[in-house]
């Protein structure tokens, strides 16, 4: 039976803020892909806001995906993202175990800190979970805090020359994923991405940088990047088209006076995406 292809996303749902299925579904729709959410958690808004209402999914992902198998549904990719607890972490194994083949593709995002800090919401332990999840991913997009937690080097003495950043990405790629991103890099009002292939030379993908940080950017990188991919693309172009289009989304954003915790106002370039 012919079918589009299909990506498996798991990560929470919010209602207000554009951050993980809130981004991805229309983006990956967009991008003329089934997008799937597996929830982790249900949020009115995202943490970033003084309040929010949440409902933690953790008990039901088991019984979703044991459905999910029951139908004999297959994935061309799965992409995780924010993961609330370890045990939440040992589901997503689970999933990779019933969905994962030689013919489909996993991305994983560390989601776990920025800026040389974790978020509230991580433990060591956490972090050390996380490890669990890495060897299972073909393309892996940490940005540069999360690369150095699990690798265990101390974020403050990340050697950030290109022979030090081929060297991370060479540690992280020994655990299993053949394709990495260190994301998000800033100096000297620069954004830079450090792409990583396997057997092939490593570059640079660097932007100027527009406006403050924003809520669910990552998300939105993540999205284009990996649908693309599904879709045929290189590594390098399927950065090269999430870099070109977050910048276009975010200058957009900054003229609109958008509130960075509100996200980033990509529904206005949706159509743009194949």
């Amino acid at each position: 039976m012919k079918r589009q292809k299909r990506i498996a996303v798991i990560n929470d749902v919010t209602g207000f803020g554009r951050c993980s299925v809130a981004v991805a579904l229309p983006i990956i729709s967009a991008m003329k892909i089934q997008c799937c959410p597996l929830p982790t958690a249900i949020l009115s808004a995202h943490t970033a806001f003084p309040n929010f209402f949440l409902k933690d999914f953790t008990p039901y992902m088991d019984r979703y995906m044991e459905h999910w198998k029951s139908q004999n549904l297959e994935f061309d990719g799965i992409s995780t993202g924010f993961l609330s607890s370890k045990e939440q972490i040992s589901q997503v194994i689970h999933f990779f175990e019933l969905f994962k083949t030689e013919d489909n593709l996993v991305l994983v995002d560390p989601v776990m800190g920025d800026y040389g800090r974790l978020y509230s919401s991580y433990t060591d332990e956490m972090c050390d979970e996380m490890k669990r999840l890495v060897p299972y991913a073909d393309i892996l997009t940490p940005n540069l805090t999360e690369a150095c937690r699990l690798l265990d080097i101390p974020y403050q003495e990340a050697d950030l020359s290109d022979r030090g950043l081929l060297a991370i990405c060479e540690q992280l790629s020994q655990m299993g994923p053949e394709k990495i991103v260190i994301t998000g890099l800033q100096w000297e009002n620069k954004i830079t991405n450090y792409l990583y292939e396997k057997g092939k030379t490593s570059e640079k993908i660097v932007v100027d940088k527009i406006g403050k940080d924003r809520s669910g950017t990552g998300d939105v990188f993540t999205s284009v990047v990996f649908a693309d991919i599904i879709n045929g693309s290189d590594f390098h172009g399927a950065v090269q088209k999430a870099v070109e289009f977050i910048n276009k989304v975010i200058e957009f954003t900054e003229d609109l006076g958008t509130p960075e915790h509100f996200g980033l106002c990509f529904e206005e370039f949706l159509t743009e995406l194949k």
